[in-house]
């Protein structure tokens, strides 16, 4: 049988093999440039090893493949984080910071009153400075301050020095012979990360955690950005001085778990933040039993423990489970120095656990939020003055006890009362005679009105979630005698033209 070839005459003809090659490659030519023009304008080009060499329909195509990729993605979490702050805590702070209040430089500018910021004793933290930083800097001739132990890697959850002399502080703020152990604490780069280290280490995503109101309104951020826990308000109410109820907690926890939502701990602030109220003896042993029933964790935020100028006594919940026999194993305390101590700026936090699973996970995770060599051994020294500590924890109480008399009682000159407590930089003032309706919406209106008109930020009570409308935070240490009338000044122009409004 004969083969048949197409073009096998022409291909052994006289120039066959030069026609053999140049009619194929012509054939192939005319159908790519047939298939080109029928296909869809939507449709890319595929990419040609030519295509360099063809720089018009190069730029053509890049053009159109940027064109249809649309704007470059960042993750979904940066995005929401990305957002613009939606909350009158934040857009207060914001408003503030950018036109604040001086009395010569900017005295029509917003008096802060927003943030919980202890100033009476900068003048002690300076002179101690500039009494001990030489030494601190060049090193004691036969001491260890020395470069070695500055410039040199250290432990990422702190050094066994800086431990011993936080041990030591919060012994002496506590007071009661109440003795804490060095080995139990990590250090952190503020609360905030031990906050956050807590939730990682206690709840996985979707989680929640139980938190009495009205709360700091951080916490939304603090607990829930990066961790995805959720936070389920207990709601205190005005009546009960915004205490804590073993019965709100429990309806709280069967309503969450009726979600089928997992709770794994309660956060509690104990000096209350922002109310300012104590948690008492009874209460605390009452929680830790609820705990133990429930099978879940409690964290005590104690940041304000030395902050404490009134009769009522302070107890920690260290103490409680050092006494009596409960599990210490699910409680927590976060510390740190950005109140009692006035060092907001050299941002030290601490856990402090009884559970050695969650302690060795916190100080793997400190390599993310680990104090500077420098830092540490700074408060080394400091913390580890004895006669400067007490002087200072007993100065602070008193300037803040006698601020908190005089705006008080400013505010009652108003009729504006505040709920009765006695520690901390805060006092939580009842302003519900004052909103033009009853309800948040009321309540940000008076809110907008002081920061706009009188040129005054507070934060209002929905931004700690308060379930009554009306309650205001005002920190007032940051402030002196002649700022409080200024601050009543303005408070009394809105007040009036409140009243004049009806």
């Amino acid at each position: 049988m004969r083969l048949v070839v197409p073009l096998q005459g022409v291909a052994q003809g006289r120039g066959g093999l030069l026609l053999g090659s140049l009619i194929p490659c012509a054939l192939f030519y005319f159908l790519q440039l047939y298939l080109k023009r029928r296909r869809s304008p939507s449709d890319p080009s595929p990419p040609s090893s030519s295509s360099s060499n063809q720089p018009g329909m190069t730029r053509h195509s890049s053009l159109s493949n940027l064109l249809s990729r649309g704007p470059l993605r960042i993750s979904s979490l940066a995005t929401s984080i990305a957002k613009p702050d939606d909350s009158p805590y934040y857009m207060g702070l914001d408003r503030a910071s950018g036109d604040p209040y001086h009395r010569i430089a900017n005295p029509d500018g917003v008096i802060q009153l927003g943030l919980s910021e202890n100033r009476f004793c900068f003048d002690l933290i300076e002179k101690w400075t500039s009494e001990n930083l030489r030494d601190w800097v060049m090193g004691r001739e036969g001491g260890d301050l020395s470069i070695s132990g500055i410039a040199t890697y250290q432990p990422s959850d702190g050094t066994m020095k800086l431990k011993m002399a936080m041990a030591g502080f919060m012994s002496r703020v506590i007071g009661r012979d109440v003795s804490y152990e060095p080995s139990q604490m990590v250090l952190t780069a503020g609360v905030t990360p031990a906050i956050e280290t807590l939730c990682f280490c206690l709840a996985d995503h979707g989680n929640a955690f139980l938190v009495p109101t009205p709360y700091y309104p951080s916490f939304d951020r603090d607990m829930k950005w990066r961790t995805g826990v959720e936070l389920i308000p207990v709601h205190c109410r005005s009546k009960d001085n915004f205490v804590l109820s073993i019965s709100a907690l429990d309806q709280a926890f069967n309503q969450t778990r009726k979600r089928e939502t997992k709770i794994r701990g309660i956060l509690l602030s104990n000096p209350a933040n922002p109310v300012g109220n104590l948690l008492s003896r009874k209460m605390l042993e009452a929680l830790l039993k609820f705990a133990e029933e429930k099978n879940i964790h409690i964290v005590s935020d104690e940041i304000f423990a030395g902050s404490i100028y009134g009769e009522k006594e302070f107890v920690s919940i260290a103490e409680i489970v050092g006494s009596e026999d409960f599990d210490k194993n699910r409680v927590h305390i976060v510390y740190g120095l950005s109140k009692d101590l006035f060092l907001p700026g050299v941002r030290v936090g601490m856990i402090y656990s009884f559970n050695e699973n969650v302690l060795a996970a916190a100080r793997k995770l400190t390599r993310f939020s680990s104090v500077s060599a420098p830092t540490q051994r700074l408060l080394v020294s400091m913390l580890s003055d004895t006669r400067f500590i007490v002087e200072y924890i007993q100065t602070n109480k008193k300037r803040i006890r006698d601020m908190r008399d005089l705006f008080v009682a400013g505010l009652e000159e108003l009729g504006i009362k505040c709920t009765d407590s006695r520690s901390s930089l805060y006092c939580w003032a009842d302003m519900r005679n004052l909103i033009p309706t009853y309800g948040e919406k009321g309540e940000l209106e008076l809110w907008e009105k002081l920061l706009n008109v009188g040129k005054i930020n507070l934060t209002p009570g929905s931004a700690c979630h308060c379930i009554e409308p009306g309650w205001f935070r005002c920190c007032f240490t940051t402030l002196d005698k002649d700022d409080v009338r200024v601050v009543m000044g303005r408070i009394r122009k809105v007040v009036g033209s409140h009243t004049s409004c009806g």
